[in-house]
């Protein structure tokens, strides 16, 4: 199989202090093209992304893949990131290197970022095809972040303007008052939510870190898109596994082939 082409994207961050790089992996092929956007302080060669990369590749399919800042292999640091640096990421990407329409591929966080970069797509006259949404963690920083803090961990975060919560799926992980406070302003709860196209949800029932009910409740506020939801009874939050994978990319081929 064909390896993508690799490029780097210099971009502002609108701030004053200079361009950030941005490591992308870029497939041609036919349209609609396949946009992955990856979780928190996951990267684009996790098993998901390579596995739709290479479900593009065998069906000549453009697909593509990036970094947000302070991932993977792109430049700035990760406790600089907030949700509206990470979405200016993928716009930026898309922008760049996108041809025509996206399928938006969101996993976790990235559910998130491709709801809000839908939003921002349609504005500019430039809707998306589709998107396909995995355990998509919704205003997580405040919901399943914020909300889950007892005084002691909030007040730790308001002193310090940081606090190491630890991980199941490596070292603790910062979690940094700029990345709450600024997550305020990109909030969807609590208001109809439009996607502008056909949104197909993946949820497993026994994910630890994003509930089942949060997804319900985000297809609940989809109103007037289209919108389906497929629950995972043994799913966990990574929804790695083989079988899991088979789920992602047929929902995916379901929407680009409509």
């Amino acid at each position: 199989m064909k390896q993508p082409e690799a490029a780097h994207l210099a971009v502002s961050d609108g701030e004053g202090s200079g361009a950030r790089s941005l490591a992308v992996l870029r497939r041609g092929g036919a349209g609609p093209t396949i946009v992955w956007l990856g979780g928190f302080r996951s990267d684009m060669t996790a098993t998901k992304a390579t596995a739709l990369d290479a479900f593009a590749a065998e069906r000549g399919r453009a697909c593509l893949r990036f970094d947000y800042s302070g991932h993977g292999s792109s430049g700035g640091a990760f406790t600089d990131g907030t949700i509206g640096l990470w979405l200016a990421d993928a716009l930026a990407v898309i922008g760049a290197f996108a041809d025509g329409p996206c399928l938006l591929v969101g996993s976790s966080m990235g559910g998130w970022i491709a709801l809000l970069a839908a939003q921002r797509l349609a504005a500019a006259d430039t809707p998306p095809a589709g998107l396909v949404l995995l355990a998509p963690a919704v205003d997580f920083t405040q919901a399943l972040m914020w909300e889950g803090l007892d005084a002691a961990a909030r007040r730790e975060i308001a002193d310090t303007g940081v606090r190491h919560r630890p991980s199941a799926y490596g070292p603790p992980v910062p979690i940094t008052r700029r990345l709450i406070e600024e997550g305020r302003s990109h909030l969807l709860f609590g208001r109809p939510i439009r996607a502008h196209a056909p949104v197909h949800v993946i949820q497993g029932l026994a994910d630890p870190d994003v509930p089942w009910r949060h997804a319900m409740t985000l297809v609940e506020h989809l109103h007037e898109d289209p919108a389906v939801i497929s629950l995972v009874k043994d799913g966990d939050h990574r929804l790695s596994r083989p079988e899991d994978i088979a789920l992602l990319l047929r929902a995916v081929e379901g929407i680009a082939e409509a």
